[in-house]
């Protein structure tokens, strides 16, 4: 009977001690709040300190790569004999391209050139004609003269001492050699003509002459800046016509591109140093500057520019196109191409 009253007693003691721990108050640990209270004013001073650093610069995602490409194309049609160049070559300027075939330009420029020679020997022959003509009319000139001083002489002299027919005779002769030199003067007019037509044909034959060294230069198609081959469809044995795209020349030359919101323009001016960096070439930002800005927005210059005088207008920042021009010699190092994309940031006065 102990026994177990000591067992009852020892439970007795364990349900109290049980309620006597239920009932105290619970106490909360403050190290998550001080944790998180460290977290987020460490994320406040990441961000302030990003703004300090960054407050200077005016930057953009919307950017890429420019640069002039030049299509290739014949001005004469023709067919292709040549291709001396491949896919994505770089060539200089003035380097031969492609040539068409020169047959038929060759035949054209010996026929100009023949031409040009019997022109030349036209003038020749009518300077002749007019050297002869004016001496004909000087022929006529000096007995005209002789006609007139012998009718003088008639005219003046004893009536008595000539008679009525030699009279009439001087004068006859006179009309005669009158109408001798009318006829040299107008011979020596029309071959002063002829020389002219003479040399007019000359000039129109060394026109056509020129045209034809020019056709023939036509044949012969060189890159017009230094660049690299794209876009290449020739090839050889095609027969192209005037227009006909043939390539492109991708030029050396580049620049950037960017188009800055309109609420940013305030900031920037010509001249104003920036950095770009672009995601073909990771760990390295380029020396910049900006050139120009465009004067008006990219949505003027589309296509179908937006009608903004409707009913159901939505304003909408505009984007206005900004020219950086590299002035980092690095750039010839890397491939720059258009359309890469690249993130510029202009240092502005804060």
């Amino acid at each position: 009977m102990k026994k177990a009253t000591y067992f009852l007693d020892n439970a007795s003691l364990d349900r109290g001690s049980v309620r006597n721990l239920t009932s105290a108050p619970t106490q909360r640990s403050l190290r998550p709040f001080i944790v998180l209270a460290m977290i987020l004013g460490l994320i406040a001073l990441t961000c302030l300190t990003y703004w300090w650093i960054n407050r200077g610069y005016v930057t953009t995602d919307d950017a890429a790569i420019d640069g002039h490409i030049y299509t290739i194309a014949p001005q004469i049609d023709g067919r292709i004999v040549e291709v001396r160049v491949d896919d994505n070559q770089h060539v200089a300027k003035g380097q031969i391209l492609v040539v068409l075939d020169q047959r038929s330009q060759l035949v054209a420029l010996s026929r100009a050139q023949a031409g040009l020679a019997q022109a030349q020997a036209q003038v020749s022959q009518a300077n002749a004609q007019m050297a002869q003509a004016a001496a004909q009319q000087d022929e006529a000139q000096a007995m005209l003269e002789e006609a007139r001083r012998d009718y003088t002489r008639f005219i003046h002299v004893n009536p008595s001492a000539t008679t009525q027919q030699q009279v009439d005779a001087a004068t006859a002769t006179i009309r005669s050699a009158q109408a001798r030199f009318t006829a040299a003067q107008a011979a020596a007019q029309a071959a002063g003509a002829a020389v002219e037509a003479a040399r007019a044909q000359v000039r129109n034959e060394m026109a056509m002459l020129a045209d034809a060294n020019l056709q023939l230069t036509y044949t012969v198609i060189t890159a017009p800046a230094s660049g690299h081959v794209a876009m290449k469809t020739v090839q050889l044995g095609n027969v192209v016509a005037p227009g006909t795209a043939l390539l492109d020349v991708v030029g050396d030359d580049v620049w950037v591109t960017a188009n800055y919101k309109e609420t940013q323009l305030s900031r920037i001016r010509p001249g104003e140093i920036a950095t770009i960096q672009v995601d073909a070439v990771p760990g390295i930002l380029f020396n910049a500057r900006v050139d120009s800005i465009q004067y008006g927005t990219g949505s003027v210059f589309s296509l179908l520019p937006a009608e903004n005088a409707t009913g159901n207008y939505i304003k909408i920042v505009q984007r206005v196109p900004v020219k950086l021009v590299f002035d980092d010699a690095r750039v010839a190092d890397h491939m720059l191409a258009p359309g890469m994309s690249v993130e510029p940031s202009i240092k502005v006065v804060p």
